[in-house]
């Protein structure tokens, strides 16, 4: 549940730790058919490569990060919300902070995180197309979604 206190800043690199826990377990229940083998391994490039290298905005409460959402131009490469805070509008919040940095938004998700798909589809995301494989050739399929202002 979100308060009052939620603000949305600029990643700093002592974020790392905790917003690769976040995406981890955030992932483990939203990705559950890609194993936590799979799962770890992109761990590791999410902390070496993903983090430092996108515009990274993280949602806090208190101070603390609870979410956070990475920007590559104007796509969606990840929305993460700690399991534990989910539901309480923060997801909601770092959409429409990347909506209002880009005007328009556009993403991938994989089709078997229904409760995902639902989320963006809830928030105006129009399906563009879908593809029957992910990103790592596995036979997962990803629909890809586009939102503008």
């Amino acid at each position: 549940m979100t308060d009052d206190n939620l603000t949305i800043r600029a990643f700093r690199a002592d974020d790392t730790d905790c917003l690769s826990e976040i995406w981890y377990r955030a992932s483990l229940k939203a990705h559950p058919f890609l194993g936590k083998e799979l799962l770890q391994d992109q761990r590791k490039q999410i902390e070496e490569i993903y983090l430092p290298q996108a515009e990274i905005w993280v949602a806090t409460i208190s101070q603390r990060p609870v979410g956070f959402i990475g920007l590559l131009d104007s796509f969606i490469g990840g929305l993460f919300v700690d399991p534990a805070e989910q539901r309480g509008g923060i997801g909601r919040a770092l959409v429409a902070h990347g909506l209002g940095l880009k005007q328009e938004l556009t993403l991938e998700v994989y089709a078997q995180n229904t409760e995902a798909v639902a989320f963006y589809r809830h928030l105006g995301f129009r399906e563009v197309s879908r593809r029957p494989r992910d990103d790592n050739g596995l036979p997962f399929e990803n629909i890809h979604m586009h939102l503008a202002e």
